[in-house]
């Protein structure tokens, strides 16, 4: 579990807990200490190493070894304020976004897992920032699903990068850009398991977007905006999550404090609102699945919890697991 551990009521590291696959149940078992401002996590594709972010103004990611839990070091990300990071699928990059300098970053993981320094990084100069925005603000860093093309979502710009990942060498190579309306803010970005579409989650002007994607050049087209199903209050959306047979979606409301609920229909072209549930905390910034599909989980940053849901595999209906698990200001749970 992620945490700020630089905010009034933090924690100390990254929490570890143990639960409950049938019933969803957490027990918190530790922590790793020894990282700064672990607010996004994510595993090596063969789950030996946890990578996390250290989201301060001199941005870094640290490689932390899952057997003993030991801290293999930590290396500048080269930019500011990291939000997000993934591993590339080969396991040898690390992808990362520095919200605060609107720039991506790659570094080589070897065999170990630990990260070698930064191999390179670009910072979003154009287009200008959108409406409310003082520059570029790199959200997301992830692989599409032809693997060659890697995608870079920045809510300052209002435009999702598509390069080109020299997999030897890790070098960058712009090849596409993707805008939304102005001021629409794009946070997240999840691809539909068949991998012609994927979704997109607008923080700033609450809405949500179907996309398509060429897997052959790396370009990505964004539909037009759709309800989040919140109403017209401040909602701030933050992640989208596609389960493993692609039926069903689900998105993060901060707002609003719940999931939205979404038919996948059309072989991943259209999203039909279907409700929405309340998460049972307050500020939900990020969810996952457990490896089975079969529970969410909801890091809510302002009420410090982890809510846990079941969820139907027929249906997509959630019901919550039950009562939230403390954690202090929970923003990432990740479930392994």
């Amino acid at each position: 579990m992620g945490t700020y551990t630089s905010a009034e009521g933090g924690g100390t590291g990254i929490g570890v807990a143990a639960y409950d696959a049938a019933g969803g149940r957490i027990t918190g078992i530790g922590t790793i200490t020894g990282v700064t401002n672990p607010s996004y996590l994510a595993p090596h594709p063969n789950g030996r190493t946890l990578y996390a972010v250290a989201e301060q103004d001199a941005g870094a990611v640290t490689a932390v070894r899952l057997s003993d839990r030991k801290v293999l070091g930590s290396r500048s990300t080269g930019g500011a304020g990291p939000a997000h990071l993934s591993v590339h699928p080969g396991g040898r990059w690390l992808l990362s976004a520095n919200y605060g300098s609107g720039s991506v970053a790659v570094h080589p993981i070897d065999s170990s897992g630990a990260l070698g320094e930064l191999r390179d990084s670009v910072t979003h100069s154009s287009p200008a920032p959108g409406p409310g925005q003082q520059g570029p603000h790199a959200h997301q860093f992830i692989t599409g699903p032809d693997g060659g093309h890697v995608l870079a979502v920045d809510l300052g710009t209002d435009t999702v990068y598509s390069y080109r990942l020299d997999q030897r060498t890790g070098a960058l190579t712009e090849v596409a850009r993707a805008h939304t309306r102005a001021g629409a803010g794009p946070r997240h970005l999840t691809f539909h398991p068949g991998g012609r579409y994927a979704y997109l989650a607008n923080e700033t002007d609450n809405t949500v977007a179907v996309c398509a994607y060429d897997r052959g050049t790396g370009r990505l087209s964004v539909g037009r905006p759709q309800s989040t199903g919140t109403g017209s209050g401040t909602n701030y959306p933050a992640q989208f999550l596609v389960t493993a047979n692609g039926a069903f979606a689900y998105l993060a409301n901060r707002g609003h404090n719940s999931l939205t609920r979404y038919a996948v229909e059309s072989g991943g072209a259209r999203l039909r609102l279907l409700d929405t549930v309340p998460v049972d905390g307050d500020f939900p910034r990020q969810i996952a699945f457990s490896p089975d599909g079969r529970l969410l989980f909801a890091a809510n940053q302002r009420s410090g919890t982890v809510s846990v849901f079941h969820v139907d595999i027929g249906s997509g209906e959630l019901r919550r697991a039950g009562k939230p698990f403390a954690s202090p200001v929970a923003v990432c749970a990740l479930p392994l």
